[in-house]
């Protein structure tokens, strides 16, 4: 291969021959790679050039329905190699395309790209990518949430110990658990729908943003120029466009994007840290096919594949707010291209990482393994610790002594404690306590006021009134596809 790479014998290379991006060939969805795809950019470029030829011939500059025509005959006749040829020599990737295009609309080539700037389609065909990855996204995330939605009303009575600092603390619930994952997604959810629709068209601006071109096409006639823009924001579905922008959209409109992103990746990985982590205590597991292998070397292992990958995933995905926020803060005046080649890779990384985290969190959801009796001895070997209060309640309500009765249980609970953490052996609080006369005007008591259920507060009724206060509501304009299962690439 010839010196620095030949880009033709590149393009032709075998897939195993050349670098791909694990994210397309291995994690992400075919629809969300579509999106980002050469094919589908440069469909978007056509499809605006010809937004802007219809809209220029309506407000009455000389294009005909013939060069109109052609320009719609060839949307999708696209010769990359003679694009990439082009690029090649001219070192320009629009003007590549607008050559390609012409030399298949001869009749309309001379109108093509009429007045406009690079950005014109560059900028305009992003925001389009970006409008429509969001529309892929909001469904995907709705169906995670409405899983995990099925798995918390499902599971709101089950009483598991609660962890803080990942020590044992009061209890909870399955399902309430579930919910704080939930809270955080339905966050997300409403904060990917918000940039979603504040999203506006960059629209026909012209070189640095002042529409100049067009008001020199149209003759000085600035409500042409205003319905030309209009125009041209319709026709790509877009409510609003920028009044003002420079050469560019601002590119705060990225870190907008990529902070949702960005903000959805910790959730991810908070929620499947915690499931390693229940994994690891043998109380909860993601799913495990059949023939499913967990390890080259300890075939009786059931790692918790999905989940690890999410959280890898999601820690590349948080770090990629970084590109925006660095692009954004070295854009000189009204433009420079050193923001080009970093937002080709991050903008479309921060989607497609996003579509596989989604894919592959649905796919935990859908199969999500509880084992109550593996929760319920866990309880027993603290729950003790945790009744002494109630205990020693119940005693002065017999007519013991607050103070007395304190330090005989705490006396005995030191006793417990040194058994469990000195001889590994099991929590026999509660037989010593059953084993000493003191306690005898309780000791049928015992057993209700070691119930799991009565120390779990509101926690089922807080679930029920979550889902149906916010969760429920939330999801209502996704309904239509919640029976979409997830379907993992690898």
């Amino acid at each position: 291969m010839a010196a620095g790479g030949d880009r033709g014998w590149q393009q032709q290379a075998c897939g195993h021959d050349s670098y791909r991006s694990p994210l397309a060939s291995r994690y992400a969805s075919p629809e969300m790679c579509f999106v980002f795809s050469d094919r589908y950019k440069f469909r978007t470029w056509r499809q605006l050039w010809l937004w802007l030829a219809e809209a220029e011939q309506t407000l009455g500059l000389p294009i005909t329905d013939e060069q109109i025509q052609e320009m719609k005959s060839n949307l999708d006749n696209i010769d990359f190699k003679m694009a990439a040829d082009e690029e090649k020599q001219l070192r320009h990737d629009v003007m590549a395309h607008v050559h390609t295009f012409g030399h298949c609309c001869p009749k309309a080539a001379g109108i093509i790209h009429l007045g406009a700037t690079s950005c014109y389609v560059g900028d305009n065909t992003d925001l389009i990518i970006l409008r429509n990855a969001f529309d892929l996204l909001l469904p995907k995330l709705a169906r995670v949430i409405s899983r995990l939605a099925d798995f918390a009303k499902e599971r709101a009575d089950l009483p598991t110990l609660g962890f803080t600092h990942f020590q044992p603390a009061q209890l909870t619930t399955v399902g309430k658990r579930c919910c704080l994952w939930i809270q955080d997604l339905c966050m997300d959810l409403q904060n990917l729908k918000r940039v979603r629709e504040d999203l506006r068209f960059r629209g026909v601006k012209g070189t640095t943003g002042t529409q100049a071109s067009f008001l020199q096409l149209f003759e000085g006639n600035d409500e042409k120029v205003e319905q030309l823009d209009k125009m041209v924001t319709e026709k790509a579905g877009f409510k609003r466009a920028f009044i003002i922008t420079g050469q560019t959209y601002t590119r705060k409109v990225d870190i907008e994007v990529l902070s949702v992103l960005a903000s959805l990746g910790a959730s991810v990985h908070k929620i499947c840290t915690d499931i390693r982590l229940l994994a690891n205590l043998k109380e909860m597991e993601e799913p495990f096919e059949k023939q499913q292998i967990g390890s080259s070397a300890m075939p009786y292992k059931r790692n918790p594949m999905r989940s690890e990958r999410c959280c890898s995933l999601a820690r590349h995905l948080m770090a990629l707010i970084m590109d925006p926020l660095q692009t954004a803060s070295v854009q000189w005046f009204e433009r420079t291209l050193d923001d080009s080649a970093n937002r080709r890779i991050c903008l479309a990384e921060a989607f497609l990482t996003a579509d596989t985290i989604l894919n592959t969190l649905q796919n935990i959801s859908e199969g999500l393994v509880v084992y109550p009796k593996v929760i319920e001895r866990r309880i027993r070997q603290e729950l003790p610790f945790m009744a002494t209060e109630n205990i020693i309640m119940a005693m002065v309500k017999a007519g013991g002594n607050r103070q007395d009765c304190h330090e005989k249980i705490r006396v005995l609970s030191q006793q417990a404690a040194a058994v469990v953490k000195q001889e590994g052996g099991d929590n026999d609080l509660i037989e010593r306590i059953l084993a000493d006369a003191y306690f005898s005007p309780i000791h049928s008591q015992l057993e209700h006021l070691l119930d799991p259920s009565s120390f779990t507060g509101r926690a089922s009724q807080q679930v029920q009134r979550f889902l149906e206060e916010e969760v429920y509501p939330l999801l209502k304009p996704y309904e239509s596809v919640m029976k979409v299962k997830a379907e993992l690439c690898l």
